[in-house]
């Protein structure tokens, strides 16, 4: 097989919510992805990827991956090693400081502690995307302008396009929820459907890629499987 031209490099994340360090791998995902090498780098969607994504587990096997790993378990690393390859190289959290879980806050609320975490990891994510491409790019942090609408950023998927972006009315309100098109597919080609009760579960792959406020759970809850009964009922 001829060898591929490196372009871009996947990074994988782990989706563990038990912890603080399965945010901050996620966190320093998207930072990598929008912020330190958005030209670089593309997401591969660990639910589409876990459910037999035959296009995320394709680009895992041919180009380089990154997967960064909440804790010991390695489970970003040892999914991609299962199911595609062996990683080009592997992040743990919690191997990058001495501090506690205790130290870094909560699953759903980072200390200060855990925030300087979340950089250094992104920082080092972006230090082994410049070797794998054998090319440095610059590091721009943006910095937050109150006075100026906030730019929509795209995140790209390893498809080469954005990861797909559903609105819905949550709590009143209008909200993106990024992914949801991807997930609702791939759990309708499992089967799972809207009368099987889970909502709940849905909502954890959901959290992945949207940071939801824990008082806003019970809403975006029923929005989403509201949602899901009306793109299965169209499917029909």
């Amino acid at each position: 097989m001829p060898e591929l031209p490196v372009r871009k490099v996947g990074i994988i994340s782990c989706s563990g919510e038990e912890m603080p360090e399965g945010t901050i791998s996620r966190l320093a995902t998207r930072r990598v992805l929008e912020t330190l090498q958005p030209e670089r780098t593309v997401t591969i969607c660990l639910p589409l990827f876990l459910a037999g994504g035959e296009g995320e587990r394709a680009f895992a096997r041919h180009y380089p991956t990154i997967a960064i790993d909440g804790c010991e378990k390695r489970c970003a690393a040892r999914g991609t090693e299962m199911y595609s390859a062996m990683p080009a190289a592997s992040i743990v959290v919690s191997e990058l400081s001495s501090r506690s879980s205790d130290e870094l806050g909560t699953a759903r609320r980072l200390s200060d502690q855990g925030r300087e975490l979340m950089q250094a990891t992104a920082v080092a994510t972006s230090e082994i995307v410049d070797r794998l491409l054998g090319t440095r790019a610059p590091i721009q942090i943006k910095t937050s302008d109150s006075s100026a609408s906030p730019a929509k950023t795209v995140v790209s998927c390893s498809c080469g396009a954005g990861i797909p972006v559903k609105q819905l009315t949550i709590a009143g309100r209008e909200t993106e929820v990024a992914a949801l098109p991807v997930i609702y597919q791939s759990w309708q080609s499992a089967c799972r459907m809207p009368h099987q009760g889970i909502s709940a579960e849905m909502l954890k792959i959901v959290k992945v890629y949207n940071p939801i406020p824990e008082d806003d759970e019970d809403a975006w809850k029923q929005a989403i499987a509201l949602d899901y009964a009306r793109f299965c009922s169209e499917k029909e």
